[in-house]
């Protein structure tokens, strides 16, 4: 299980993150774009991967992370349930969408390789 304020800690330790409002829901962006967002009645987040990692993260894990219904899972954007996650795997696929949406330089601070 992972809580509402790790969430928090972990998405704002990624180099010029930032929490800002969307819509009911806290999204956490890098230059102005979302690489998560979190909804604390839900206890989920939602994640934006590449079609190949969101199938990676989700083949043995699909009760836990899944892609989001409809059009939007299809672009990437895929479901973790913070109270079936364990923590590394949550960290993994958060550093995952952080890479996705965050520049190149940025990037390369979080995964030099």
């Amino acid at each position: 299980m992972v809580s509402l304020e790790t969430v928090r800690k972990l998405a704002l330790s990624f180099p010029e993150a930032e929490e800002q409002p969307h819509f009911e829901k806290a999204s956490f962006r890098v230059k102005k774009k979302i690489f998560a967002t979190l909804s604390e009645k839900d206890k989920r987040c939602v994640v934006k991967l590449s079609l190949i990692d969101q199938s990676t993260f989700t083949t043995n894990n699909n009760q836990i992370i899944y892609p989001v219904k409809g059009a939007w899972g299809k672009h990437g954007f895929t479901v973790i349930e913070l109270k079936k996650v364990r923590k590394d795997l949550f960290m993994d696929a958060l550093t995952t969408s952080y890479c996705e949406v965050a520049p190149e330089k940025l990037s390369k601070l979080v995964r030099p390789d």
